[in-house]
């Protein structure tokens, strides 16, 4: 069998980047301040009942790669068996080279289940059983993945309305599971009925904006105690800051009462209600994460027929900076700003927005406004490297909160091994062309800083 190319040294150019990563990156603990895992499952512990199950349900990546290589939808989302949908990924593999797909795939493999084989079509089917039948095994349960990979917490992303109970009967003293306030669905972006219809399932009656704002601060209350640090929400673009609050109020009466409303009048309800919820943020400390920049559901036939995140959403070309500049300015003039990430997924915009975090910092908080993590179509080696220039260039890489997973996969954890090792090889690099001192201790320590510590800094973990 042809060995896999994963080794000690994958990504790893230089003894420099070698040192970083076995010394000081390696052996730290992983703080996931973002992914939707599910926390039931965790709570559960339930086994995976196959590959196909624990690999490919819901990863919209191999999704998308299978779909460039003529994959039947049926053999993906479809009603395929588990082993067929399996059979039909493996035969796409060996075409992901130079895509992301193949590192992780291999990676995954290797960690946690000790396979070192190029997966393809002759070999898949083996794969498929072998590992399938490790899933069974405590040690391959959801707690046991999260174990191998020493994660300390895990937050998923939550509606105001989901059930978090979850999330504390799913902690114990090694484990740290919380959920994170994302009101997504409150601001009625997939249209006005579902707005309607997400508002009536309020546990208290809303009939006006004010009760709507406490309804949500109530919800928000509840998050906080169950372990919320974070809340998060997902735009393709920052709202506008000005707005007339009494426009923003009526439109929500108008719809509560069935009626239409404009585009202009929602858009005055959404930067109301934006900087309400900020304004609760900042109120109890939390870490607000905004992701700009995609364009969802590109494809309206597909969406029709397979729904939301099932692959059709890409990159957006929205100007970013000016609204995002604008609305913070608003927070920050109020003395409200919250501790703040923001994730840009159109990587023409990293400057421009690396260099908007440093106007905002500062109020006796080290690293207060972060540019997040190289995200989605970005987390790959060349966008991860691209971020981490921005930053570096623009603002102080040493203070960066890192990476997450952004992922439904309990396998997705992979990805804190690949950006460290990305990272330790672009500080090696400095390091071996003169650029950086060649001093482990301080540079070591950087690293270990940017893998967890800003992270539980920050978070106040």
């Amino acid at each position: 069998m042809t060995r896999s190319f994963i080794h000690e040294n994958f990504l790893l150019t230089s003894g420099a980047a070698e040192r970083l990563y076995h010394d000081y990156a390696s052996g730290c603990p992983i703080h996931d301040y973002h992914s939707h895992l599910d926390p039931l499952r965790l709570r559960d512990n339930t086994p995976f009942k196959n590959l196909t199950e624990i690999w490919l349900d819901g990863d919209h990546y191999k999704w998308r790669a299978m779909r460039a290589a003529g994959i039947e939808e049926s053999l993906i989302t479809g009603d395929a068996t588990p082993r067929d949908r399996f059979l039909a990924w493996a035969t796409v593999v060996p075409k992901t080279l130079g895509n992301p797909l193949y590192h992780w795939t291999h990676m995954e493999l290797a960690r946690p289940f000790g396979i070192n084989e190029l997966l393809g079509p002759d070999n898949a089917s083996d794969i498929y059983d072998e590992c399938s039948g490790m899933l069974q095994s405590d040690a391959f349960k959801p707690r046991g993945l999260l174990q191998n990979w020493q994660v300390k917490t895990a937050c998923s992303t939550d509606d105001p309305l989901d059930d978090i109970a979850v999330h504390k009967a799913a902690s114990d003293g090694d484990l740290s599971v919380r959920p994170t306030f994302r009101p997504d669905a409150a601001f009625g972006l997939s249209g006005e009925d579902d707005l309607r219809h997400w508002i009536s399932r309020l546990r208290a009656p809303v009939q006006s904006f004010k009760e709507l704002v406490g309804a949500l601060r109530e919800r928000a209350d509840r998050f906080h105690d169950a372990g919320c640090r974070a809340s998060d929400h997902g735009l393709l673009q920052m709202f506008d800051h000005q707005f007339d609050k009494d426009v923003a109020a009526t439109a929500l009466t108008r719809l509560l009462a069935g009626k239409s409303v404009t585009s202009r009048e929602m858009s005055h309800y959404r930067s109301r209600l934006l900087l309400e919820l900020c304004n609760i943020y900042y109120e109890k400390g939390w870490v607000q994460q905004f992701h700009l920049g995609a364009l969802r559901n590109a494809n309206s036939r597909n969406y029709r027929a397979l729904g939301p995140d099932t692959g059709f959403d890409t990159i957006g070309t929205k100007r970013q900076v000016e609204k995002l500049s604008a609305f913070l300015d608003r927070l920050d003039s109020k003395g409200h700003l919250a501790k703040t990430i923001i994730y840009n997924l159109n990587p023409t915009d990293n400057d421009a927005i690396a260099a908007l975090t440093g106007v905002f910092q500062g109020a006796g908080i080290a690293g207060k406004i972060q540019f997040g993590s190289a995200w989605w179509f970005n987390d790959q080696k060349t966008g991860i490297e691209r971020q981490l220039n921005s930053l570096a260039n623009m603002g102080l890489l040493s203070l960066f909160v890192g990476m997450v997973t952004d992922s439904r996969s309990f396998l997705s954890f992979s990805r804190h091994e690949y950006f460290r090792r990305v990272l330790c090889n672009f500080l090696g690099e400095q390091i071996t062309r003169g650029e950086i001192p060649e001093d482990y201790e301080l540079v070591g320590n950087m690293v270990m800083d940017i893998c967890y510590r800003n992270t539980e800094q920050l978070f106040d973990f």
